[in-house]
């Protein structure tokens, strides 16, 4: 059997060793040093100004909608753009919100939504933010999506929790937008078991942030911050600061144990990066040979940073064969992501309007994905390479 994921860490047994030690010595165990001292680091890993620490990817999208809708940045009905082949927690904050959920294509030998996708879209809809997905640890054209976003006054966000580490000649994947949502969950390219973080750039946001994470007050903040909230608000003593709640929030807290482990996964990180990346190469070049299938095309980015290997088929009947091959061969697989997500349960219950999305629908009938992580070996990978020859 080849599961999606074989270990919940990189270096497992002493991870738990060391995790083992620390909870027995640590003072506390809720957000503390531990925790902000891997956003510190995270945020040099990922060349960002702060990094606020959830705990939960899930959690880090909600928190920054809400953060946006704080500040005044978005509004109820805003019409907020989203990858159509993305993840729940990517819309579900949207329509929780009370925004409006407007679905864009994607190409399906890139995965991603491009600008071009972003182009039609705006032809018929004027959005006011987009939030888009990296997928699988490809990415599309964000220089160009971003020009598009700065020229039309749309807020950019990304989702890069399945493209940590992939860059584009101009940068990080990540640093393209306002702010973008990372995952720790098990099978990303680091686990802190659950866990997610913010990046950004944004004074204000990071502000907003911290104090959405924590029931909207101002503990984690500056003492200068907290000085200019409590005179806007005539705070007038530290007591009754305690419990002043100044703006919409969450208890969205990480403990002391996510942020322990994520500091140990980061020494692991460029090794485990580099190693999905070399068993994508070699696992696509049996797909380059194989005219059932299609290659993911990438030509536009640096480095990419895989999440998982994927499999795209040119039809559903192709897609049978090969999930079977799979199948019966042990190796764990799943479909391409929620695929068009327009198509969930949720989504038809909760919105009344979807558009066309030829491109996500293509990838929700004819793509699967496998696993690929850094303890995949070379009879791991000679089995996936023998399901990937032609009929």
């Amino acid at each position: 059997m080849i599961p999606l994921m074989k270990n919940a860490f990189t270096n497992e047994h002493k991870t738990k060793e060391l995790l083992a030690e620390f909870i027995v010595s640590a003072d506390k165990l809720s957000m503390g040093d531990k925790c902000f001292k891997f956003e510190r680091e995270f945020s040099i890993i990922q060349e960002t100004k702060h990094s606020i620490l959830f705990n939960s990817g899930g959690s880090a999208n909600l928190a920054l909608l809400q953060t946006l809708k704080n500040l005044n940045r978005l509004k109820n009905n805003s019409k907020i753009g989203f990858s159509a082949l993305t993840w729940s927690t990517n819309v579900m904050p949207i329509i929780q919100l009370g925004m409006i959920p407007v679905a864009i294509d994607c190409e399906p030998n890139t995965l991603n939504t491009m600008s071009t996708n972003i182009l039609d879209t705006l032809n018929y809809c004027d959005l006011d933010a987009i939030f888009i997905t990296n997928v699988l640890g490809f990415s599309g054209d964000l220089e160009k999506i971003k020009d598009i976003c700065e020229s039309k006054n749309i807020i950019l966000i990304e989702d890069n929790c399945e493209a940590l580490g992939t860059k584009l000649p101009s940068g990080r994947t990540g640093n393209f937008g306002l702010g973008a949502s990372f995952s720790f969950f098990v099978a990303h390219h680091m686990s802190t078991i659950e866990g997610g973080m913010i990046c950004t750039k944004d004074d204000e946001v990071a502000q907003m942030l911290r104090m959405v994470r924590a029931n909207g007050w101002d503990r984690n903040l500056t003492a200068q911050q907290q000085n200019n909230l409590r005179s806007e608000y005539e705070v007038k003593t530290e007591f009754q600061a305690k419990y002043t709640f100044y703006d919409l929030g969450f208890n969205f807290r990480p403990t002391e144990i996510t942020g322990f482990i994520g500091l140990e996964q980061l020494k692991f990180l460029e090794n485990n990066i580099q190693k999905r990346r070399d068993n994508h190469l070699e696992l696509d070049m049996q797909v380059q040979k194989n005219l059932d299938l299609i290659s993911v095309q990438h030509s536009h980015i640096k480095d990419i940073s895989p999440f998982a290997f994927p499999i795209i088929c040119r039809d559903e009947e192709k897609r049978s064969y090969y999930c079977e091959q799979f199948a019966c061969s042990g190796i764990e697989i799943r479909p391409m992501i929620a695929g068009n997500i327009q198509n969930q349960p949720f989504f038809r219950k909760y919105v009344d309007k979807s558009f066309s999305c030829p491109g996500a629908d293509f990838l929700h009938k004819n793509s699967f994905y496998c696993g690929n992580y850094p303890e995949l070996n070379t009879a791991d990978l000679e089995l996936i390479k023998s399901c990937l020859y032609r009929i």
